[in-house]
């Protein structure tokens, strides 16, 4: 089972994001605050869970957390900033969001641009090592599928619906033959069928 806290100590909130390697849409973020006794043997990295797994998750998260938010940067915020700024900035307002105060930050990963006076730990593959980070692997994974699935009923030609806006070879096709939405990161290599990647 993962962790359960890193400070039994303090107040923490997990944050992970999801998207950040699409072509398209935005890119989300959660933070989340489980209580200190909280298991859940299932709980894991959003991309080890199925589908239906993750939606089941979702609702226990978000039921359990003393206070949990997500929260996104959009495509053309990502094409200003560049992707890993934006993914920082939507991790912010997650975090601005809670009710409850962190007193310490767990993010994934190996970068993070501090937030206001709350101190932080990175921790590379954290979603897959402690049960907050993961809660908030799972928030930002499923509310971003969703997102994703909505666009898709007004652009159908790039099956978003499918790769979510992943660089499959799919999805770059249909850029090649349908040009770009108002969705898509412009800043983004789009059009290299070589670097395609499995989703």
């Amino acid at each position: 089972m993962l962790k359960q806290y890193f400070d039994p100590q303090l107040t923490e909130a997990g944050c992970d994001e999801a998207g950040r390697g699409c072509l398209a849409g935005p890119v989300f973020a959660a933070a989340v605050i489980l209580p200190k006794d909280y298991v859940n043997h299932d709980l894991n990295d959003s991309k080890k869970l199925s589908e239906k797994k993750r939606n089941r998750l979702r609702e226990e998260i978000t039921r359990e957390a003393l206070c949990w938010s997500i929260a996104s940067c959009s495509n053309t915020e990502i094409d200003e900033m560049n992707i890993l700024r934006a993914s920082i900035t939507a991790m912010h307002r997650a975090i601005e969001s809670l009710s409850i105060t962190p007193e310490l930050l767990l993010i994934d990963g190996n970068r993070f641009y501090r937030y206001r006076s709350i101190p932080h730990q990175t921790i590379i593959h954290g979603d897959a090592i402690y049960l907050s980070i993961a809660a908030a692997s799972v928030l930002a994974k499923t509310a971003r599928d969703e997102f994703m699935q909505r666009l898709h009923l007004e652009y159908p030609g790039y099956s978003w619906n499918r790769n979510k806006g992943y660089p499959t070879r799919e999805h770059r096709q249909a850029i090649m033959r349908s040009g770009t939405t108002p969705w898509h990161r412009l800043s983004f290599n789009l059009f290299d069928i070589q670097t395609e990647i499995e989703f």
